[in-house]
């Protein structure tokens, strides 16, 4: 795959290449504007059609089929979960609407106990039972708090009681297969010569002391990512998609594997200019209005949500009004834009400081969004 640049997106172009200038950063970027590619461009360790674990960048993918599911009727969001798993009822949990469980409002943040690992990134049923049949931590819908494990978990079990299929199929055959996408939620074993297996943060001293002297954090947040038994035999793989268990199972909250090319040409089939548009964008539109915004009641921080997009805010301003994506606690970055009609993806390597979208992924957005403007 060669590199591309569109003359009028050469800004951001050339930010990509100062950022390459660090011998210790490697990334992608892939822009598509109105449809075409205009930028397309990887240094360092990563190639082109490098593949690697892009964390909650999974969700945004999820978040794909979901508008599928939407735009075919099948899932209504205003309906409460109990109608397709009548289980979830529990506890509670009867009035809990779609349109919650998939804004992080549902308050199931978190599974009772140390849960074991093949639950969450195996098959995910009986992580699913053990959610079904918990009292939530808040009250549905008075507070939001990220889901960060169990929205994979809970999303899996939607789409399962909806369809009689896993999420995972879904990708694969109805949005990834047909569009030829280099983003997988479930990355087949041949394919495992293009992994660069996702890399520890490097931190300089003064990032060090920074970490060393943060306070401790609230016991919600560090059970929340602490809450699978990571099993001894995992090694240093752990929970990432440098575990083949993880990359091959393509767990919907962080399991997916991708390049930004892959990124960028799934998001661009979100939009009007798509020739083979995934859903409306009057589903997209509903799906990135905002639903939760404020404190995280997880992560303690400003954070804003769609449905199980993230949306652009004060901390992380990579769109207009109306865009919707994720990150990914690597450093990625994938999102639309229908305002300008872009489409953009961003993986970097090693994984960034402070974790999730890095300051490289927002202004390189932020620059991508001016091109746009400038050529329209």
């Amino acid at each position: 795959m060669n590199a591309v640049v569109d003359e009028r997106f050469e800004p951001v172009a050339r930010m990509f290449a100062d950022y390459l200038e660090d011998p210790a950063f490697s990334g992608q970027l892939s822009v598509r504007w109105r449809g075409q590619l205009v930028v397309d461009l990887a240094g360092g360790r990563l190639a082109h059609d490098s593949l690697t674990g892009v964390y909650s960048i999974s969700k945004g993918l999820s978040a794909l089929v979901i508008a599928r599911l939407l735009a075919s009727d099948a899932l209504d969001l205003d309906a409460r979960v109990a109608r397709y798993w009548p289980e979830f009822a529990a506890q509670g949990k009867d009035a809990v609407t779609v349109r919650e469980l998939l804004t992080h409002q549902a308050g199931l943040p978190l599974m009772d106990g140390r849960v074991p690992f093949a639950e969450v990134f195996v098959d995910s049923r009986a992580a699913a039972a053990r959610l079904a049949g918990q009292l939530p931590l808040w009250r549905p819908g008075s507070a939001f708090g990220y889901h960060a494990l169990t929205i994979g978990v809970l999303v899996e079990e939607l789409v399962r009681r909806v369809t009689a299929r896993t999420l995972q199929d879904l990708w694969e055959h109805d949005i990834r297969s047909p569009r030829h996408l280099d983003a997988y939620l479930g990355m087949p074993q041949t394919l495992d010569d293009r992994y660069v297996p996702v890399g520890e943060v490097l931190l300089t001293e003064e990032q060090r002391e920074e970490v060393a002297a943060r306070p401790p954090g609230d016991e919600l947040s560090r059970a929340v990512f602490d809450n699978v038994d990571a099993a001894t035999d995992l090694g240093e793989s752990g929970v990432s998609a440098n575990n083949p268990a993880v990359r091959r199972s393509g767990q919907g909250a962080i399991g997916a594997v991708a390049s930004a090319h892959g990124l960028a040409a799934a998001y661009a089939d979100t939009l009007s200019t798509a020739t083979r548009p995934i859903a409306s964008a009057a589903v997209f539109a509903s799906m990135a209005q905002q639903h939760s915004w404020g404190t995280d009641r997880v992560l303690g921080g400003a954070n804003a949500f769609g449905v199980l997009f993230m949306v652009p805010q004060p901390r992380l301003p990579f769109g207009g009004p109306h865009a919707y994506g994720h990150d990914g606690a690597g450093g990625a970055l994938a999102f639309a834009d229908p305002d300008t009609q872009l489409a953009f993806g961003y993986v970097p390597h090693p994984m960034q400081y402070p974790g999730g979208a890095d300051f490289r992924s927002v202004a390189l957005a932020r620059a991508a969004r001016s091109c746009a403007l400038a050529a329209a």
